[in-house]
């Protein structure tokens, strides 16, 4: 295959979206959100997988990826409904913490143009801790942050579940082709003329000998 095909094209959405899956992990490291850690950890093991399958001509592997590519992609649409609260989903709930904390999105806090009001808690004395308030100026809600991650996620999986079926079928059509002409004969053709050649130097050698010589002339006696 060469290099401006499917097979380098797999090659590049799955480093992409290894990167992408990256950055994500960081800021839902930040933020907290359990679940979404989950989903990203086993998220970049699969693309590790298939794009090592890839390189390594493994379709084997490259469908898990493949499979995988589906299940992410449901996953992404359930994070987009779950910022946008469709179908009864708050995004204010504990769901992606698993009820363990009140955390939110990293971008809630930390979004373009966010700004944070604080205040210094009441009833404590000699402690410099203070008390979230508000966020107040974000160009843009974290809910629509989360749910551009999700989309620009969705569409490199499409894309690359696409791609990875056309590798799968060029690779299965190459080693069909290479069995047909014998790649993978155990006991290739050339091997059946292979004891009667060296019978065939075996009884040269013993003419071409002295003790061939003497025979014959023992014969001719």
């Amino acid at each position: 295959m060469g290099c401006c095909t499917g097979r380098c094209t797999l090659i590049f959405l799955c480093t992409l979206q290894l990167l992408a899956a990256l950055e994500r992990q960081v800021f839902d490291f930040l933020g907290y959100q359990w679940a979404p850690i989950l989903a990203n950890f086993l998220h970049i093991i699969i693309v590790i997988l298939g794009l090592f399958g890839t390189i390594q001509y493994r379709p084997r592997y490259i469908v898990v990826y493949a499979i995988w590519t589906a299940i992410w992609v449901t996953w992404n649409i359930f994070i987009i409904c779950f910022y946008l609260e469709v179908g009864g989903l708050s995004k204010d709930s504990e769901l992606l913490t698993f009820n363990i904390s009140r955390h939110q999105s990293w971008w809630s806090e930390n979004g373009p143009g966010c700004v944070r009001k604080e205040a210094s808690m009441s009833g404590i004395k000699g402690l410099d801790s203070h008390s979230y308030i508000s966020v107040i100026g974000c160009a843009l809600e974290y809910r629509y942050i989360e749910v551009m991650h999700s989309s620009f996620q969705i569409l490199i999986a499409l894309v690359g579940f696409v791609y990875a079926c056309y590798v799968v079928s060029v690779f299965t059509e190459e080693e069909d082709s290479f069995d047909f002409i014998g790649g993978f004969d155990p006991f290739p053709l050339y091997h059946v003329n292979e004891k009667p050649t060296n019978l065939l130097f075996k009884q040269t050698y013993l003419l071409i000998s002295p003790a061939g010589f003497s025979g014959m002339e023992g014969m001719t006696k």
